[in-house]
């Protein structure tokens, strides 16, 4: 099964948006894990303590299968921000070769941010925007049964 959701990126302000949607739709936090959660990657400059702050990944179910997911924009990691462009569609799929499929398919003319990879967090991933300007995200739950 494939879904996909919107994914709202923010400048500093994640975690008092999705405070605010999560009162608007009477709803609990899936996940929430800040930036000083991440490994330190090789070679990767430290996260200030403001940085480490930050919201690195926020989900919020709202209804069966949709979940309405955002993050913070430190240091352009999440792109170049922009006020009211800042949306990803985010293809949350079961198969991992069909998600590799759509990432080949997507990304033809387009920009791969970042290829499918196994991340950290158990999750098989990756970020791209296509020829038309739109940002997605691909994930494979590794927990997902496939």
């Amino acid at each position: 099964m494939t879904t996909i959701n919107p994914y709202l990126t923010f400048e500093g302000n994640c975690e008092e948006a999705f405070n605010f949607y999560k009162n608007v739709f009477k709803k609990e936090f899936q996940y929430i894990g800040k930036f000083g959660e991440m490994p330190t990657a090789e070679g990767q400059t430290p996260l200030s303590p403001e940085q480490k702050d930050k919201i690195m990944h926020v989900s919020l179910p709202i209804h069966g299968d949709s979940i309405l997911m955002g993050s913070d924009s430190i240091d352009g990691n999440c792109g170049n921000y922009i006020k009211g462009t800042n949306i990803t569609l985010s293809i949350n799929s079961t198969d991992k070769e069909e998600a590799d499929r759509l990432y080949d398919v997507l990304s033809v003319n387009g920009i791969q941010s970042m290829k499918m990879t196994q991340t950290f967090w158990g999750a098989y991933f990756g970020m791209l925007t296509d020829q038309f300007g739109i940002n997605w995200m691909i994930n494979v739950d590794n927990n997902t049964p496939e």
